[in-house]
């Protein structure tokens, strides 16, 4: 009796954790900070002819292409 009791409080108790974490998920965001997240600042990429000329610095330096987050290429010479 005592362990069923335990084993319920368990799963209520995961229940109530998973409810109050997934209840912020559903929230929207208002329309007044709406104009906050699209500044071009809030992008991924802010400026993508800045981006465009990274890349090709990037990879006149090192003879690669895409991929930065791996190491790699380049004439080999140290």
């Amino acid at each position: 009796m005592v362990s069923s009791l335990i084993r319920y409080g368990k799963s209520v108790l995961v229940y109530l954790i998973w409810a109050a974490l997934l209840s912020g998920c559903i929230a929207g965001v208002p329309p007044w900070e709406r104009d906050l997240l699209a500044e071009k600042k809030m992008q991924l990429i802010p400026d993508p002819a800045e981006n465009e000329m990274d890349e090709k610095i990037y990879f006149s330096k090192e003879g690669t292409s895409g991929g930065q987050g791996i190491g790699g290429g380049g004439c080999g010479c140290n």
